[in-house]
């Protein structure tokens, strides 16, 4: 791995049941997670994700892209244009510092009005032997498309 490898892109719908499903599962209750109607009425045109759903996206891309040696040691993100449903949220990433077996990520995620997030994510890499994670960055692909966190 070095500075300024990109991982990966992915690709995550964004439908109704994955919006109420992260609420559901963070245990946001916020009626604009989850009634539209109620949304409309606050200003906004549907429901829209929350910023935990986010969070455990931007997590999971960084490990399925790094590999079961990846430990998440710091997510720091700040939420952008809102996710609403029918929209792609696409996850990218770039090497910007590494330490040791320690590695700083950038990471964006872009759908169709902006970026819905962006920030850093430093992991560590289990550089053992028997570890499958072999230090470098690998073009993996997820098993399972549809957003599912």
């Amino acid at each position: 791995m070095n500075i300024g490898d990109t991982l990966a892109p992915l690709e995550i719908p964004v439908s109704r049941t994955l919006i109420v499903s992260g609420a559901i599962a963070s245990r946001d209750y916020q009626d604009v997670h989850h009634d539209a109607e109620l949304a409309r009425a606050k200003g906004s045109p549907d429901i829209f994700m929350n910023i935990l759903t986010t969070n455990g996206l931007v997590g999971r891309y960084i490990t399925d892209r790094l590999g079961p040696g990846a430990v998440l040691r710091k997510v720091a993100i700040r939420l952008g244009a809102p996710n609403y449903p029918g929209d792609t949220m696409t996850l990218t990433g770039t090497v910007t510092a590494l330490a040791g077996n320690t590695a700083e990520i950038r990471v964006v995620g872009a759908n169709g009005i902006g970026h819905h997030v962006t920030g850093t994510v430093t992991v560590t890499l289990d550089t053992a032997p028997e570890s499958s994670g072999s230090g470098t960055v690998p073009d993996t692909t997820p098993d399972s498309p549809e957003g599912t966190p």
